[in-house]
């Protein structure tokens, strides 16, 4: 992969400019291994923040649910 639509890549992601650097560092040593390995980290981060923002909406589903039922008495 060329540096630049990795670094675009995880711009458009979000990612911080400290962990595009060791990405870019990874890259640019030949290092494949840690790369992969790294983003693979970065992904599982990604993931953790999407799990906590879906228990959010639930439990603002929950809280919508249950005002509805109050509404009705």
């Amino acid at each position: 992969m060329e540096l630049k639509k990795m670094i675009d890549c995880l711009s458009d992601i979000g990612v911080a400019d400290e962990y595009k650097e060791m990405a870019k560092h990874f890259l640019e040593s030949g290092q494949k291994s840690e790369l992969i390995g790294y983003l693979k980290r970065c992904r599982c981060t990604l993931m953790d923040e999407m799990h906590e923002s879906q228990r959010k909406v639930d439990r603002m589903d929950y809280l919508i649910r249950w005002a509805e039922k109050e509404a009705i008495k």
